[in-house]
């Protein structure tokens, strides 16, 4: 064996944890997320970004997310390297108004602030429709504040708002405004690929998710559907040269490369999560999995006395989350990291009104990781002498 070879080999992970982990926790969070040993396997290779199998990869994973989202022939991917706000600003910078006309941002947590906070850094007119952080928009809503000004010329909605887990009625809204004047724009970044979105019958413009969500892949890259007359119409109004879109689109087009280094390990696991996904049985399947993994959670917390924050026909089935027990002895750092040391990561709350915690329901996990999460919550919550669960007021 020659030096080369045996340093290869000694590289080469044995995977003896179940599904890859390795004995890493599995992560119970909206993303990154647990990923499986197939996917893992294929970051093994090394792709140069000029390589004819490697363009071949990026020109497929393309149409199968066109596919996926219900587009038509007038729709565009674009892949934007970088996490999912990477691509969030890329939309938000290439597609809304610089003056005169508005984008109205829909804003229910975290998610929908920092689109308006991207929108008023990059002196873009905006305007908010706010409804806290656990409350849903109704198509009622987003009419009046249309209604109330007549400048609006964008819309801008989180279908999962990962900060509560509550899903938002997108397609009810898509509904209520047709008709209108109106660029509507979605991020569906923890929603895709496991709740159904028809950009061409729901007349969606614009849809941005990425790659480390419910299509299982790893972090490394996102990506914007678009309708290709709106990319054509974008073309010089980017405020950034590494996040416009209609220049990323024409290169991909033209070369079938980036503009930039990609993350190639990155696609090549996506293109193995794509065939995972439709092997398994695609989004009925996928849904399917992670609404038994979110019941199945919910069911074994409220049995222990832990209230979530939502109804049930509030939550959806990407990240559920709880109210933090008033119990004086219940400290969510020491909590997280007694789960992590028995293989669970969680994640904190992102709410300001009610304390909470969070707990993720997608990735590679099924009913028996999440059996386990559960006795492994029942074990740390007896080891912190966690009694009462009556949730800590604000």
């Amino acid at each position: 064996m020659t030096p080369a070879t045996a340093l290869s080999a000694s590289f080469i992970p044995t995977f003896n944890g179940p599904e890859g982990q390795e004995d890493m926790p599995y992560l119970l969070t909206p993303g990154p997320l647990t990923t499986s040993r197939g996917v893992k396997i294929a970051m093994l290779a090394d792709y140069g970004s000029r390589d004819v199998e490697f363009r071949e990869i990026v020109k497929g994973i393309r149409v199968s997310l066109l596919d996926l989202a219900h587009c038509g022939p007038n729709y565009e991917c674009v892949i934007m390297q970088g996490s999912g706000t990477f691509a969030i600003e890329a939309a938000l910078g290439s597609f809304c108004p610089t003056k005169r006309y508005k984008t109205l941002v829909v804003c229910n947590g975290a998610y929908g602030e920092r689109a308006a906070k991207i929108l008023n850094r990059l002196g873009r007119p905006v305007v908010t429709l706010d409804k806290g952080d656990s409350e849903a928009p109704t198509p009622e809503d987003v009419v009046a504040a249309l209604n109330a000004d007549r400048t609006i010329s964008h819309l801008w909605l989180v279908h999962c708002e990962t900060t509560s887990g509550i899903i938002n009625p997108i397609e009810a809204i898509c509904k209520a405004v047709q008709g209108r004047a109106l660029t509507i724009m979605v991020d569906a970044m923890s929603s895709f690929g496991a709740i159904p979105i028809d950009m061409t019958g729901w007349n969606i413009d614009v849809m941005v998710s990425s790659s480390n969500k419910c299509i299982e892949g790893v972090p490394g890259f996102a990506y914007v559907l678009v309708k290709r007359t709106v990319l054509e119409e974008s073309e010089g109004h980017c405020h950034s040269t590494v996040l416009d879109l209609y220049e990323q689109w024409t290169v991909l087009q033209r070369t079938g490369q980036f503009r930039f280094t990609p993350p190639t390990h990155a696609l090549v696991a996506f293109q193995k999560a794509l065939q995972e996904y439709a092997h398994a049985g695609g989004l009925p399947a996928r849904s399917a999995r992670y609404k038994h993994n979110a019941e199945l959670l919910v069911k074994g917390m409220r049995d222990m006395g832990i209230e979530t924050l939502l109804s049930d026909d509030e939550a959806g089935p990407i990240i559920q989350t709880f109210l933090t027990p008033r119990d004086p002895n219940f400290h969510f750092e020491t909590f997280y990291e007694a789960l992590r040391q028995r293989g669970y990561a969680i994640y904190p709350g992102k709410l300001t009104k009610r304390p909470s915690f969070r707990i993720g329901t997608i990735g590679q996990i099924d009913e028996a990781v999440i059996r386990g999460a559960l006795a492994a919550i029942r074990d740390v919550l007896a080891e912190m002498k966690v009694a009462d669960m009556h949730p800590l007021e604000s």
